[in-house]
This record gives C-alpha cells, structure tokens and sequence, in this order.
C-alpha cells in the first residue's frame, strides 16, 4: 500500500524521468539501443497489443498486461494508470511516461520497450539475454498477466517435430549454474515439461528430495532421461516463486500416437498410448483399430496427452463413442459451443482409460466422454484439471501466441476446467499385488462401494487428489497399470461390474 501511496504521489506532482517526445519515445537516427533494435521490437508488441484486444485480452486489460512486465525482477513495481506509467525500482522512481491514448499500439509498443529498456539497465541478468531470449521473457511476464497460461513461441518452425527424435524424457534441456543446480535451457513443445509450464530460465534446486547441487550428473540425467517411463518430483524456482511438480517422462517423438498390439486369445490388447491429440494421433489410432479389428480389449492410455485442438479431439473419440457430443467449449459466460464428432464409432471393444495428473486439454474431454457415455473404465489418477484450449494469434515476425482462454466442459456439461476427472479405480490405492486381490474380490463380490466423484458437483478436487495421489514411481505406475488394466478386460464380470459405476 505504501509503494502505491508513493506512485500515486508521483503520477500527482507529474515528475518526469526520462522524459517523452511528441513523436514518440525514441529518435529515428538511434535505432539500436544497448543492443535492441528499439523500433523492431516496438513494433512486435505493438502487434501483440492489437491481436489480443481482438480476443478481449481474456477478461482483463493492457494495464494488466504492462504491469505483469514487473514479473521479470522483484525489484520492479509497475503502475499504468489512464493518465501514466511509472517504474519504480526498489524505492527510486527511474521511468515516467505519459499513457499512450486508447487503442494507440504504437504508442503501447514503445512504452514496453522503453519499459524494458530500463530494466535491461537495472538488471544484469535482462542485460545478459539475447534477442530471443530477452523475447521469451517479457512476452512470458505479458502473456501471464492477461492468462497465466499463455505462451510466446519465438518460432512457428519451432514446432515442428523432427523424424525419428525418439527421446524418452521429462522434455527439457538445460545444464548446472555455478551453485549447482541445473537451469533450464529449452523445453520440447508439447512435452511434459512444457505442459507443466516449466520455462527457460527456472531452476531446478531438488530432485525427488535430493538437492541437484548434491547429485551427480548422472544421477541428474538419469531423472530427466531414460530408455523407460518413469516419474520425478522437481523442486522449480521461477520468477514467481517456488513450486512442486511431478514430471512423468514420456517419449518425445514424431508420431503422436503410439500403438502396442498384445497377441493372445479372441484377438489379444490393443494399447493405443495418446501424447498429443492431434489429426495425426486420430490417423494412427484410426488405421490400428481397422488392423487389429478383432482386438477382445482396447486401453487407451492417456496418462502423458494433451492437446488444444477440439475437433481432433472429436473425430479421436467418436471411434469410440461415434456421433455423441464430446466437450462444450466456453469463450465467454454466454457463448458455449457443442462439439460432436460426424461419423459413426468403429469398434465396441470394452476399454480402460487410463489416466494421470499429465492427462491435460482436450485429453480430459476426451477421458470425460468415454465416462458420460459408459465406454470405457476410467483407471489411473486424477487428470489435471487444466481443461483450457488455445486462441493461437500468428505474429508477423513469425512467433506466435498462445492464449488459454477456451474453457471446457464435458459433453453432458459438466465442468471440467479447474476440476478435472477422477478415476474409478485409483492406481495409488492399489498399489501391491495383494491390495489388487483384494480389490477385485470386492468387485466380484458386489462389496466395491467405492463413491463416483464424477457425479459430485459439489466435491472438492483437491480431496479428492488426496486420497488418489499421484505416483512418483513410473515404472510402479506401468506395472500396475498393465495389470489392473488386463484384468478388467478380460474378467467380463468384472468390466462389467466397474463400467457400470
């Protein structure tokens, strides 16, 4: 309060540091500017500015996106009135600019840059970055002003996976700072770390309860990578704070769907295992149910899928449920949008979901709809709760940007953002063989009382998380997984039974 106090003071007595033109904040013979091409990049947030009030800045305002850029120091509090936009380092006041007039982008660009400009010279560490990275980083802190989630892609071919990259990894590169831990250098698209929101630049200070100054590089690589899935609990350290997060590696690869075909009686398993929901994850799924037609049981394994584009996501699970309605995207509080696939379902094989806390977008709609319409047992964890897609804006410098702000709903309506779905059968509870036994003795024996969270409106999520945590041991989660998943699909009574929960 006082430091606004102290603004307020400031925008009153109209003090001037470093002062503005008429014509704008920067003279046309001094285009560079400690190493920033000043009116490029001016120009960029100008975009940025005027693309994202065409989506309404998700509920909020450019204030709200100018006063985020204090997100990249501590030291930095930012005030944008109608009237100023003041910079306070610390307690000393080093810029003061008069507001650009409304819907001005031009004048909203270079007052970013002016921004950062000022910050560039107050911190070593802005100093320090390249173009792209210092890019990364004030887009980053706009982006999470207007929604937390949002994201720059400095390059649209960024995205593109490259053939045969078949890394099985938490997706993250990065290499130890001076005190030893490990600072995060790049994040492949669409992995768990990027689904996770870790970002260049955070630091990862304890592995699995382990400091990272304390293990070796070993150790540290064999957390990040190996030759089979597993799980590790990160200590992060962000420009905002410090956080938890349980990272499940997954395989890094071109496709992104991968199929496993067990062999055995009436036909054997199909194992579909989801990454991303995708056109090219519905074609791979698509031409393996029509070779392994006569497959007893599908397991759709969804536990590292994510995704933000509705209608793969449809055509994805109308193979399996047909033309039914999938999810309900909202915009606003008056706009909801059904989608419903248009053709016909191909199989009707029993299937188990199985699912985890990495189960994000449009993978919780599709996990939700194999629930609301009794095609599948749902198994695993609970999914995140992060059921939000992208408004993706093309930037003419060829970046892009993200913005969450589509919320969704299962098909029946139910709301899945900030909730989640939970499992009928929760993995860490049953975590050795004899729990299993006992287990499906009590749903043989019609004593499996256990409460649908999915029909609770009014349950708390975060309860719920607590009593089906999250497995931290992956290779325990694929054991348990394959074997409670075998079992439900070939004991009729017992699909049977848990389907109809």
């Amino acid at each position: 309060m006082r430091m606004l106090n102290k603004i307020i003071v400031v925008l009153v007595s109209i003090l001037m540091v470093g002062g503005a033109r008429a014509d704008g904040l920067f003279f046309p013979d001094e285009p560079v500017q400690d190493g920033i091409q000043v009116f490029e990049v001016s120009k960029t947030f100008a975009e940025i500015y005027e693309k994202l009030d065409d989506i309404n800045w998700a509920g909020k305002n450019i204030n709200i996106a100018i006063e985020s850029l204090e997100n990249l120091n501590k030291n930095a509090h930012i005030a944008a009135t109608d009237e100023r936009v003041v910079l306070v380092w610390g307690d000393e006041i080093v810029a003061n600019y008069p507001r650009p007039a409304a819907r001005d982008w031009a004048g909203f660009g270079e007052i970013t840059t002016a921004l950062v400009l000022r910050m560039r010279a107050m911190d070593a560490n802005l100093r320090a970055m390249s173009e792209s990275a210092l890019y990364q980083a004030v887009i980053s802190a706009l982006m999470r002003g207007i929604d937390e989630n949002g994201r720059y892609v400095y390059s649209r071919a960024a995205e593109i996976t490259e053939d045969g990259r078949l890394l099985t990894s938490v997706g993250l590169e990065g290499a130890r700072d001076a005190r030893g831990n490990f600072r995060v250098a790049g994040i492949f698209k669409d992995g768990p770390a990027d689904v996770a929101g870790i970002r260049a630049g955070d630091l990862i200070s304890q592995i699995n309860g382990a400091p990272v100054a304390n293990m070796s590089d070993a150790d540290v690589a064999a957390a990040m990578s190996g030759f089979n899935s597993g799980t590790a609990k990160i200590r992060l350290l962000t420009p905002s704070g410090a956080r938890d997060v349980v990272l499940r590696r997954a395989t890094v690869v071109v496709a992104d769907s991968d199929i496993i075909h067990r062999s055995g009686d009436n036909g054997g398993i199909l194992e579909i295992v989801v990454h991303r929901v995708s056109d090219n994850a519905v074609a791979i799924v698509n031409e393996a149910l029509a070779r392994y037609a006569d497959a007893s049981g599908i397991i759709l394994d969804l536990r590292s899928a994510t995704g933000d584009d509705e209608r793969a996501a449809a055509k994805l699970a109308g193979l399996f449920i047909g033309a039914k309605p999938v999810m309900r995207i909202k915009e606003t509080a008056l706009d909801e949008v059904e989608v419903v696939p248009g053709g016909n379902a191909v199989t009707d094989a029993p299937m188990v979901v199985v699912m985890s806390n990495m189960t994000r977008g449009t993978a919780e709609a599709i996990a939700a709809a194999m629930y609301e319409n009794a095609r599948g047992v749902l198994i695993g964890t609970p999914t995140a709760g992060n059921a939000r897609i992208a408004s993706k804006i093309d930037l003419s410098n060829g970046g892009a940007l993200e913005v969450l702000n589509k919320s969704l709903k299962t098909g029946a309506g139910r709301v899945l953002d900030g909730r989640g779905v939970f499992p009928i059968v929760c993995l860490s509870n049953i975590r050795t063989t004899q729990q299993q036994n006992a287990f499906f003795l009590n749903v043989l024996n019609n004593d499996f009382n256990a409460q649908d969270f999915n029909k609770d409106a009014g349950i708390n999520p975060e309860s719920v998380r607590r009593g089906c945590p999250v497995i931290v041991n992956g290779a325990d989660e694929d054991a348990i997984a394959a074997a409670v998943s075998a079992k439900i699909l070939t004991d009729k009574k017992v699909y049977n039974r848990l389907i109809a929960e």
